[in-house]
């Protein structure tokens, strides 16, 4: 966190002098003392994080590959109205530990369209659906697998 604040300090000054970067390693200091104070920063985080970033970065494509398809779903029942919706509430259990992976579970669900998560309950999530199948297999589906690999 410290060499990224650092970095865009002297990104955003335009111009690197000895004074610019004496007054950026206080600021950044200041803000590194801040971040610990009230959020319990620790470089251990910032370790964490770049452990998790590859998984994190195979992560996004594949939620937007599953948002795509949500879309065609949509797509169809709205294309077919004599196609019945059967509209559910399915609680799933994911089994997710960390606030985090719930965290983001829980608003990769809502941002699939189709679906919306109405509560969460440690790793049980209720879900709104227009139709069970659009929920099924989220339990142990890819995106579950790889926030449970962030998790470890």
């Amino acid at each position: 966190m410290y060499l990224l604040l650092f970095g865009l300090w002297l990104a955003l000054n335009g111009a690197i002098t000895a004074e610019i970067c004496l007054i950026g390693l206080l600021i950044t200091a200041l803000l590194g003392v801040l971040a610990y104070a009230l959020f319990g920063y620790t470089p251990k985080r910032d370790l964490r994080f770049l452990k998790r970033l590859p998984l994190f970065l195979v992560y996004v494509p594949v939620l937007l590959w599953e948002i795509i398809k949500a879309n065609w779903t949509v797509l169809g029942i709205i294309l077919h109205p004599n196609r019945p919706v059967r509209q559910a509430l399915v609680v799933v259990e994911t089994g997710l530990q960390s606030h985090f992976a719930q965290y983001v579970m829980a608003n990769s669900i809502t941002l699939t369209p189709g679906t919306i998560t109405v509560r969460t309950d440690g790793g049980r999530f209720t879900v709104h659906c227009l139709s069970r199948e659009m929920i099924e297999g989220v339990e142990n589906g890819i995106l579950c697998r790889l926030l449970k690999r962030m998790e470890a």
